[in-house]
């Protein structure tokens, strides 16, 4: 049994011009950690093993995670690295740091969200597209 309380609307398409800015946003997030860890590869290039090998590499990708957006959930890929010389080196992305799952814009509106009403049914969040919804009444 699954303890997710996560419900999926059925019948819910994506626009294609908010998919577009999905995909666009996850390459350039992509292209953007990348960049980043060019640097971080840089800085140790003069690192090498006995043998004269690169002493930090390249490790694969950590497991993807979804990063919540204004545009909606975008998947986010962070490389790992690792050394070879026995000197402990990790990447951290500055664009994307680890345990993030929400943009600090996101982050900031949910309190407001809150404090405006949210909580209290006072604010409706549905828009005119979403027929067969009822506002909830509020508590006068």
């Amino acid at each position: 049994m699954s303890k997710d309380n996560v419900v999926e609307l059925k019948g819910r398409d994506i626009d294609p011009l908010t998919e577009l800015l999905k995909t666009g946003a996850q390459k350039l997030i992509q292209q953007a950690v990348e960049l980043e860890l060019q640097e971080l590869l840089a800085r140790h290039a003069d690192c090498r093993t006995d043998e004269g090998k690169m002493g930090v590499v390249r490790n694969g990708y950590l497991p993807e995670r979804e990063l919540q957006t204004g545009i909606g959930p975008v998947t986010v890929k962070i490389p790992k690295v690792r050394s070879k010389t026995g000197e402990p080196v990790t990447f951290h992305s500055a664009l994307v740091p680890p345990y993030v799952r929400k943009t600090k814009s996101l982050e900031a509106a949910l309190p407001w969200l809150y404090l405006k009403g949210v909580s209290s049914g006072e604010m409706v969040l549905v828009g005119p597209e979403a027929q067969g919804y009822l506002p909830v009444p509020s508590h006068a």
